[in-house]
């Protein structure tokens, strides 16, 4: 009864400030920007009160346990080949970027609270995962297993994960079951693995009624993933071999946010195939595509680039004018296709709201890229559009590759 009672102490003065720490310590390699400060590290001259304990609380030898937040142990960076011991009052565990192998069951035995795990950038296979090891977790909320060595999905889990990391492995299949028990999984990232057209065929994602972001980009899929659930926001699915995408596909995905299909062998969309009230960003960049199709009045960014585009038909992607609904398309890359000439200004009336359009070098010859007379076209802004620009950081003068880079960003690959 006591070392319950301290565990209770340790989590009800805990809780109000160890939430602070996820945005200082994101492990995501999407993440670009600086923190505006680091908690854990102690400033001399800032006057601050430490919590204090009646009595001490664990950690490995091996780790760090900060004051400021007591109920996470960091265990990164630190060459370990084993997990070490995990005091029973532990939440977020931070093994990421050692060379650990194995996670056997051993380490894990107290372990009552644990919501957080990352393990990711170590040397992990999946026969080395004890069977069971993370289902018994019943509180585990988010688990980072990208940048191992798996080469099957890791089963079986908890049912109170939401969200759940699995990039850059070796993951070829999925079993029939292995998503059937997390019916919470709200985010899950399969970008850089072995999968394929099989593994499709037994609809996996389909029951995922919470599932809002999948990210299947870097695999070996030809086809478009069936059956995706209708909550679905945001889609990766780029650097595959996908050469098609049926008609009516996004009629059961009226949620999606962000769709990304760049480096897929696309050659032909039907026209309406976007009709989507929600979508903000669409990335066709880097495939064979021909013409343009219909674009969707919520859609802000548009990448056509690398393409065999000769005409940007602005009737198929705008074929009616609603003073009353306009279309919120701010930015158009369009560059190494074959255009001849730019964009018809009647875009200017169906897209009111365009401020860059980037043409760049076209491949109108062979081996000889050419430029349109204005690489760039930049829409004069008002002063209050000008402000609103400034505070996005986009008002440069130039078009740089800097500047491209950026705009491809706007949504990353894991859709921070």
């Amino acid at each position: 009864m006591e070392i319950l009672s301290q565990l209770s102490i340790i989590h009800l003065l805990g809780a109000a400030i160890v939430f602070c720490q996820y945005e200082d310590y994101d492990f995501e390699d999407e993440y670009d920007g600086e923190p505006d400060q680091h908690p854990y590290y102690f400033n001399p001259n800032m006057q601050t009160e430490v919590l204090r304990f009646p009595f001490p609380v664990e950690c490995a030898r091996e780790c760090f346990c900060p004051p400021a937040f007591l109920l996470s142990m960091y265990c990164d960076h630190r060459k370990l080949k084993t997990i070490p011991n995990i005091p029973s009052h532990v939440q977020q565990l931070y093994l990421q970027n050692n060379d650990i192998e194995a996670v056997p069951a051993g380490p894990f035995t107290n372990v009552t609270f644990l919501r957080e795990i990352n393990l990711s950038h170590n040397k992990i296979k999946s026969h080395m995962i004890d069977h069971g090891v993370f289902a018994k977790l019943s509180n585990l909320v988010q688990l980072h297993l990208q940048h191992n060595e798996l080469e099957e999905f890791p089963f079986p889990l908890p049912s109170s994960l939401e969200r759940l990391l699995l990039g850059f492995n070796k993951i070829s299949r999925l079993p029939g079951n292995a998503l059937e028990g997390l019916p919470n999984i709200t985010m899950l990232d399969l970008c850089n693995n072995f999968l394929d057209d099989s593994v499709l065929k037994g609809k996996p994602f389909s029951n995922m009624k919470n599932l809002m972001q999948l990210n299947l980009c870097n695999n070996k899929l030809q086809t478009m993933p069936p059956d995706l659930p209708l909550s679905l926001m945001y889609l990766s699915l780029e650097n595959n071999s996908i050469s098609y995408i049926p008609e009516n596909y996004f009629n059961r995905l009226p949620k999606i946010i962000a769709l990304r299909l760049s480096h897929n062998n696309l050659q032909n969309i039907p026209r309406n195939t976007f009709n989507l009230p929600n979508l903000l960003e669409l990335n066709l960049g880097h495939n064979k595509l021909k013409q343009v199709f219909y674009i969707p009045r919520s859609l802000q960014h548009l990448y056509i680039e690398d393409n065999d585009i000769e005409v940007i038909n602005i009737t198929l992607m705008c074929p009616s004018i609603d003073p009353m609904n306009t279309n919120q398309l701010t930015y158009i890359r369009a560059d190494q296709n074959k255009l001849t000439i730019p964009i018809s200004t009647y875009a200017f009336f169906c897209f009111p709201h365009i401020r860059t359009i980037y043409y760049g070098e076209q491949n109108v010859s062979v081996n000889k890229p050419t430029q349109l007379r204005t690489s760039v076209f930049r829409r004069f802004l008002t002063p209050e559009e000008y402000h609103e620009a400034e505070d996005n950081h986009e008002t440069h003068d130039h078009e740089t590759e800097e500047d491209r880079e950026a705009e491809d960003n706007y949504f990353h690959p894991y859709f921070q």
